[in-house]
């Protein structure tokens, strides 16, 4: 067995410089690679041999015939990862990924009115089955390979939202916000980041309104929250920069913007990080 330590020296702040850090290439060996930033809420695309096994943890990792795969890291996961490689004749070489820690923006707001903090049961059983159209969209599997174009942003405009984030409401915690937004006005057309297949729209979702999810491959997706329109349906196959849907304020939103998440699989990574 070998064994083999990799620490990231990297600052991080709230706003990462994804220009640099979505460019990084770790060797490991020459069975295996990864290109991307070990630190929190990342993608990375990683390279192995043909035929070869990856396993992150305890987790088995889809594996394409041509030894690519991906991996993805939360908003707060843990720090330290073994990513294990086994060749067809079952030589494991096992690899230590030290995770950069992140800092996020935390914001605390009072005076907040209870029929917004607490909606009421008949909203809280539609978000619930709002939930389940969109795990269902997610856990549609793809072999593609799509996930690994470089990604472009959606739609230009104020960042007005980033990964990470969170506010208290009356003292409480509310859940971190996921995505990165970007404020335009209503009607601006949203572009697909990358190639992909439309998985899922549904215009009227309680707390996302108008929702889009583009499966780019091997459990990694893009969701577009908030829209006013939508230009493609379940199905339909997208190019990276067609139009695909319209921003807007639909749901829970205080303006017109776009609200764009990711996942690799349940895992909520930061779109930013794979920008250029």
């Amino acid at each position: 067995m070998i064994k083999m330590i990799l620490r990231a020296a990297l600052t991080m702040s709230a706003l990462l410089c994804s220009s640099v850090l979505a460019a990084q290439t770790h060797q490991f060996s020459d069975a295996v690679s990864l290109k991307g930033p070990l630190t929190q809420g990342a993608l990375l695309v990683g390279k192995t041999k043909p035929s070869y096994q990856v396993t992150l943890g305890d987790k088995a990792i889809s594996v394409a015939a041509d030894g690519t795969f991906v991996i993805g890291f939360g908003r707060d996961a843990k720090l330290l990862h073994s990513l294990i490689v086994t060749s067809p004749n079952k030589q494991r070489q096992v690899f230590e990924l030290a995770l950069e820690p992140r800092q996020y923006n935390i914001s605390r707001v009072t005076g907040i009115s209870k029929k917004i903090t607490h909606p009421s049961k008949k909203n809280q059983l539609r978000a619930a089955q709002d939930g389940k159209q969109v795990r269902a969209a997610r856990a549609v599997w793809s072999d593609s390979l799509n996930y690994t174009q470089q990604f472009v942003l959606p739609v230009t405009g104020r960042i007005s939202g980033v990964y990470g984030s969170q506010r208290f409401y009356n003292g409480k915690a509310g859940r971190p916000h996921y995505g990165l937004d970007i404020a335009r006005p209503t009607g601006t057309v949203v572009n697909a980041p990358a190639d992909g297949i439309v998985r899922m729209f549904v215009p009227d979702m309680f707390y996302s309104g108008g929702t889009l999810i583009i499966d780019h491959g091997m459990g990694v997706s893009s969701t577009f929250l908030h829209l006013s329109a939508g230009l493609v349906q379940a199905g339909d196959v997208v190019k990276q920069g067609q139009p695909i849907a319209k921003i807007g304020t639909t749901g829970r939103s205080t303006g017109p913007h776009l609200d764009w998440r990711m996942n690799w699989l349940s895992e909520r990574v930061d779109p930013q990080l794979l920008l250029e």
